[in-house]
């Protein structure tokens, strides 16, 4: 950036994942919407809020696509763009898919951004592409008001390895692969309170390659997966519990990113996590006496989030060891799956 651009974050009302529509706006806006339709080959549609939609081209090979664009979390125009590729890859992997290609989403200010800070957007996702063995394809541009970056990302998964979010069974043992907290690292970045290593922390996990999904499908009791965007660790697990016909049971505290805590208890929240609270209804029960600042946490809205793998529990052990031999440093067991109405319960 020119020392005469603004910051890049000054220039959007929200940043990362924490600009989606909150999950009970985007349920009303789409409540009225057509079903997909009876298409034979459509294998996941709309209909249980999963990652991507999915469609078969032959008894080998199915189609998984998805899109992801926000506004920009992070000032250095290259990480920006880092973000926000990793981000919308995650969605291809969290469905057991391998990127075969993606195609850039652009939305600039031309009149207020250089097209030098432009173009290390561009080249941050393109560097995150190159190391998901993908090119960017080509896309669209156009000038906004607000910068926005993303990708639509395309993957080949076999049609009988697809993995959703609907797919989990009593028993099976729930592991997040990242840490919690991006949600409030960012917002700490905006007011200028995050220091060199929280900002070091906020990079080194959003821009991870959830590349393990692509390992994930077909593995021995793996049944269910998503990834923990911005409607926060309560509610993507919500979204696998409705999805599964099973309570989802989690640990009111799971691993955070370093600082985290301390900036949390402190009072750094983003206007998301409580959006995301109110829209939970009554599909949350909490445990008495649970600290705001906790509760706030599991609604925190995770920028380039974690996968949630709903795995048998005998094959809990091997899947963490995997996950930290691919880098997934904490990685963690977080909760279970078990026989009951479609809810979340946070344990004591």
């Amino acid at each position: 950036m020119t020392p005469s651009e603004p910051r890049l974050t000054s220039l959007a009302h929200g940043g990362g994942c924490g600009c989606k529509l909150a999950p009970a706006v985007l349920r009303d806006i789409l409540k009225d919407m057509p079903l997909a339709g009876p298409f034979a080959d459509l294998m996941v549609g709309t209909e249980t809020s999963d990652d991507a939609a999915v469609w078969r081209l032959n008894e080998t090979q199915a189609l998984v696509a998805t899109t992801d664009f926000f506004m920009p979390v992070v000032d250095d125009p290259f990480d920006f763009g880092r973000i926000a590729a990793t981000n919308a890859l995650s969605d291809v992997y969290a469905m057991g898919a391998t990127p075969i290609f993606a195609l850039a989403l652009v939305g600039m200010p031309v009149n207020v951004l250089s097209t030098e800070t432009i173009g290390r957007i561009l080249q941050g996702g393109a560097a995150v592409c190159a190391e998901a063995g993908i090119p960017v394809a080509g896309g669209h541009s156009i000038d906004s008001v607000e910068p926005i970056y993303g990708l639509v990302a395309l993957g080949l998964v076999h049609p009988d390895q697809v993995l959703t979010n609907r797919g989990a069974r009593a028993g099976d043992v729930l592991i997040l692969t990242k840490a919690l907290g991006v949600g409030v690292l960012s917002a700490a970045f905006k007011q200028e309170r995050l220091d060199a290593a929280g900002y070091t922390a906020l990079i080194a996990s959003t821009t991870k390659l959830n590349a393990l999904g692509a390992k994930l499908a077909g593995r021995a009791g793996v049944h269910a997966v998503t990834d923990i965007t911005g409607f926060g660790l309560l509610g993507h697990a919500l979204e696998m519990a409705r999805g599964s016909g099973l309570t989802v049971e989690l640990t009111a505290a799971p691993p955070l990113l370093d600082g985290v805590e301390a900036l949390a208890v402190g009072g750094v929240r983003t206007g998301a996590s409580g959006r995301n609270w109110v829209s939970y209804g009554e599909g949350v029960d909490l445990p008495a006496g649970l600290d705001d600042w906790r509760r706030d946490l599991l609604t925190d809205p995770q920028t380039s989030g974690g996968l949630l793998i709903a795995v048998a529990e005998a094959g809990a052990g091997a899947l963490l060891t995997l996950a930290r031999t691919e880098g997934f440093a904490q990685a963690a067991v977080v909760g279970r799956m078990v026989a009951g109405p479609a809810r979340v319960r946070v344990a004591a």
